[in-house]
């Protein structure tokens, strides 16, 4: 059991882990299919607070998925779980095709660059996976919520073998086909 995280604000002592409790409770009992008022009755807390809560962590409502990553060594299995849930766009590079990428001509690569970020700002949920420094580059350079995948510590110089099932399980989260 992990240890007990207290902050103290003002004259309060907040509980992290009580915190999240309350949330965990609150997510569970909405993927269970309780509408927000349920909810909200059920565990005596204003409804307003779970749609709030929602918000908060809200990675996609409608609109389409991109995928950004590099150097991953299993592309194609990567490209095909893209292909079979939907994915609307793809780039996914080795550490050998983004050395190439890289090792253009200054201009022709500035602009190569600037249309993927014009393309990939076209769409409302982008995974991004890489080094922990490229993924925060890429957030900030999206302004938008991305949804993460570490490769590693920056920089990497080899290709990183992407765990498959936890690919597939973000994207297939994200491309259900009902709404959300």
């Amino acid at each position: 059991m992990g240890s007990l995280e207290l902050v103290r604000i003002g004259d309060k002592v907040i509980s992290l882990q009580q915190i999240e409790r309350w949330v965990s409770r609150i997510i569970n009992l909405r993927h269970q299919g309780y509408s927000q008022q349920e909810v909200a009755q059920n565990l005596k807390i204003d409804r307003s607070f779970i749609s709030r809560l929602e918000s908060l962590g809200e990675l996609r409502k409608g609109g389409g998925v991109a995928v950004l990553g590099f150097p991953v060594a299993n592309r194609q299995g990567l490209e095909d779980i893209c292909r079979e849930h939907g994915v609307d766009w793809w780039l996914l590079l080795s550490e050998t095709e983004r050395l190439a990428f890289v090792g253009r001509d200054g201009l022709e690569m500035f602009n190569e660059v600037m249309s993927i970020l014009a393309t990939v700002r076209r769409y409302d949920t982008v995974v991004v996976m890489g080094s922990n420094k490229r993924v925060q580059l890429v957030e900030a350079l999206l302004d938008r919520d991305v949804v993460p995948i570490i490769l590693g510590e920056s920089p990497l110089v080899a290709d990183v073998e992407v765990d498959v099932n936890e690919f597939a399980g973000i994207i297939k989260a994200l491309c259900r086909k009902e709404d959300l």
